[in-house]
């Protein structure tokens, strides 16, 4: 999702719309000291992206790890439904749940403008 990240970034840009991308590879352990700090310095949107589950992965973590540092952001996460998933082209399934990197522009940027 990572790359996704940068590809959305690259489009809000075009659109005026500052975003920072924070690269967290792993979910245990989980870098809680940076993602703190960062969310911190910036009184922002914090918006979770992982080609994952909702439930029980990246942006539960940092959810958790957020409230129990006492900060306390708009938060978003951009994943996969908890239920049994369509086959098919990876491009297509981005698009079918909102994870390529166009569909993760187009909400943000409505997130933002909320």
């Amino acid at each position: 999702m990572t790359m996704r990240a940068i590809q959305a970034r690259d489009l809000l840009e075009k659109e005026g719309i500052s975003v920072a991308i924070l690269h967290s590879p792993t979910i245990k352990p989980l870098d809680e000291a940076t993602i703190c700090r960062e969310a911190e310095k910036r009184n922002c949107l914090v918006i979770t992206a992982e080609n994952h589950t909702v439930i029980g992965g990246l942006g539960e973590a940092v959810a958790s790890a957020l409230m129990r540092n006492g900060i306390f952001r708009p938060f978003r996460q951009v994943g996969l439904p908890d239920r049994f998933l369509d086959a098919g082209a990876l491009p297509t399934l981005h698009d079918r749940y909102e994870i390529s990197a166009r569909s993760l522009a187009s909400n943000i940027a409505s997130w933002i403008k909320q």
